[in-house]
């Protein structure tokens, strides 16, 4: 079927020195020879060219056009674009200029993204991986988006399909060739590969969650007895007046969260209420929100003032390897030792250091191995359902091949799933749909 054309801003929305639209699909070599009124460019060189209105011959740029024939393209289609000067009014003619023309309308969001997943440009994993590129904010989450869009994470999945095809071809073919001279017993031969196919599902679930936290960022809860100097810590490591700080206690009720890229990654910073018997329902609450957050946290910072023991409900809280830190340090002949930090905000002391502690904390937990993790909810559940199956066809083997024939089946099933080459139609609005227009 004959598609339509499609136009689309391909850079940020607003003011910039330069902006490029981009035009895919059938007509888009007429649409560059209407608003140019000139022949189309040699294919990938960059060609100065006037912008004109179609229909009244009217001016509205000089830039420049790069024409990618198909199949050597992004979406697969002919694509051309338009770079021109990125003020909104330019980038509004240049875009009407091109839906003059027959067949053209304006991109959905995702949809050249998605019209490359179609023409076998990228896979499905690849597709994720370059929303992710687009969003990346750190380092750590622009290296991460790049070995994905790369396809690593996709050659560990079609490895594993190509090695499940494998199995259940033995297994298959001793269903439904029983009669012929084939070797015996050639569904046991499947085990080890099915065996070894699980050792590595599970090695790549057994991640700490690693590659979704550096997607959505590494949590950090800051916890402490009321008027612990818990909201002046927070201010102080976002460097602004994030928290309300009193010398009342129990002046936070609700969590107050920053954001902060700390070592290249991004790191959720929270300050909770202070742990206490509460006094009323509304502190009850925020006690209840404190110790929800202390316990989803990858790391707890509990503050306890120079001098004072640590309150049994702070103890209760926190987990092995968090950081112990006493505040106020200024106001006491103290000094940092092994298990707990001396600060003072005030003063400064000791912060630094604590910074330091928290960036190899963040280091320690998200870097790893260059080799792909899971960086997706989705990808997690796929491999689970798949490494389910293959624990259940394994001993199934030995009561006969039929029933571990299925499971294999349902295991080569959700590995497919993963990279979008079995049933991805309802996975594709979800996908797509958090791209902006013009990706």
């Amino acid at each position: 079927m004959k598609r339509d054309t499609i136009v689309a801003l391909a850079t940020g929305a607003g003011r910039a020195g330069v902006a490029i639209v981009r035009i895919s699909g059938p007509h888009a070599r007429d649409v560059l020879r209407a608003i140019t009124a000139r022949e189309i460019p040699s294919p990938r060189i960059a060609a100065r060219r006037a912008f004109f209105a179609p229909n009244t011959r009217v001016s509205i740029d000089d830039g420049l056009a790069v024409f990618f024939e198909a199949p050597a393209s992004f979406t697969g289609e002919d694509v051309v674009e338009l770079h021109v000067h990125g003020g909104p009014a330019v980038i509004a003619a240049i875009i009407d200029a091109c839906l003059v023309q027959t067949g053209v309308r304006i991109a959905e969001p995702g949809e050249f993204t998605r019209r490359a997943f179609e023409n076998g440009k990228l896979d499905l994993a690849e597709a994720e991986g370059l929303a992710d590129l687009v969003d990346a904010e750190t380092e750590g989450q622009r290296r991460q988006a790049l070995r994905q869009v790369r396809g690593a994470l996709s050659a560990v999945y079609e490895g594993w399909r190509t090695r499940l095809i494998e199995a259940a071809a033995l297994i298959e073919a001793e269903i439904d060739f029983p009669d012929e001279d084939l070797p015996g017993a050639l569904a046991q031969r499947a085990g080890p590969i099915l065996e070894a196919l699980a050792d590595d599902m599970s090695r790549h679930l057994d991640d700490g969650h690693r590659g979704e936290r550096v997607r959505d960022g590494f949590r950090i809860a800051i916890i402490g007895p009321p008027n612990a100097g818990k909201s002046s810590l927070l201010n102080a490591l976002a460097q602004r007046e994030a928290a309300i700080v009193s010398d009342i206690p129990g002046t936070t009720r609700d969590v107050v969260e920053v954001r902060l890229v700390l070592a290249g990654y991004p790191v959720w910073i929270a300050d909770t209420a202070g742990l206490r018997e509460a006094a009323d329902a509304i502190e009850a609450e925020g006690v209840r929100r404190a110790l929800a957050r202390a316990e989803e946290a990858d790391l707890r910072i509990a503050v306890v003032e120079a001098g004072a023991d640590i309150p049994v409900e702070v103890q209760a809280a926190l987990q092995p390897d968090d950081l112990l830190v006493r505040s106020k340090a200024d106001k006491y002949a103290a000094h940092s030792s092994g298990e707990m930090l001396e600060i003072s905000v005030k003063t400064g002391i000791g912060l630094h250091l604590l910074e330091t502690q928290l960036k190899a904390r963040v280091v320690e937990a998200l870097e790893g191995e260059e080799a792909p993790v899971l960086t997706r909810a989705r990808h997690r559940r796929l491999v689970e359902e798949a490494l389910a199956a293959l624990r259940r066809a394994v001993p199934a083997l030995d009561a006969g091949p039929e029933l571990a024939a299925e499971d294999v089946r349902a295991a080569a099933h959700a590995i497919g799933r993963l990279t979008g080459r079995i049933d991805v139609e309802d996975l594709l609005g979800e996908i797509f749909s958090s791209f902006c227009i013009g990706k």
